[in-house]
């Protein structure tokens, strides 16, 4: 694993610009330092590794992603979001520890919205009745970040949506004053409403005065 590891972070060095790793730590207002690689540079990173690093299994898959997200910038756990998300054979529950620790210790939108639409929300799609109970822990959770997991990981899901369980997740946070869990509930509608505009406004109509007004504001943004 610490082969993966160094030659991530030889590959993100070699490419690094230091004059926008400052702004980038700003604008994220990270305490992880950065190298100053942005997307574009990072995806052709990871389009290498996962040539050169292919997991033999789902242990290997598990260890590789830790590996990266070990790393001490925030550029290598990206590497590690994405390594996790192109393997997708081993999105697998076996994996929900790991992307749980993921979430808690990434602690921040720009890694837990990606965990959760395209990792946690695969595992949701393909284990409905094993991962409902962990929701149904994660959205009562104290971990903020659990919470919002919740509530984002259906975004991908269409017309394969639980309805029933995104009205009842985002009632059950609409008390909540924090930022992050009032835009995800209005997040998670308006992309509902993308498949089922009815019923996005008969639960506005019947509970809008139970959400907030970003809520609110960003569930009825496209209807």
């Amino acid at each position: 694993m610490s082969q993966l590891a160094e030659e991530a972070g030889r590959r993100l060095a070699a490419v690094a610009d230091p004059d926008k790793a400052g702004p980038m730590a700003a604008y994220m207002k990270s305490e992880i330092p950065f190298y100053g690689v942005q997307k574009a540079g990072r995806t052709r990173v990871l389009r290498d590794l996962v040539v050169a690093f292919p997991p033999a299994d789902g242990d290997d898959y598990r260890r590789k992603v830790a590996a990266l997200w070990s790393g001490d910038y925030r550029e290598e756990k990206y590497l590690a979001v994405g390594y996790a998300r192109h393997f997708g054979r081993h999105i697998e529950m076996p994996s929900l520890d790991l992307y749980r620790r993921m979430i808690v210790e990434g602690a921040w939108w720009d890694f837990v919205d990606e965990i959760a639409a395209h990792l946690v929300g695969k595992m949701v799609l393909d284990h409905r009745r094993e991962m409902r109970p962990v929701l149904e822990e994660w959205i009562d959770s104290p971990e903020m970040w659990l919470r919002r997991t919740s509530l984002l990981c259906q975004l991908r899901h269409g017309a394969d949506t639980d309805e029933a369980m995104l009205f009842d997740f985002c009632l059950r946070c609409a008390h909540e004053d924090e930022f992050f869990i009032r835009k995800a509930i209005g997040w998670a509608l308006r992309e509902y409403a993308k498949t089922d505009p009815d019923e996005v406004r008969a639960f506005l109509a019947v509970h809008g005065d139970n959400l907030s007004p970003l809520s609110r504001r960003e569930a009825a943004k496209h209807l």
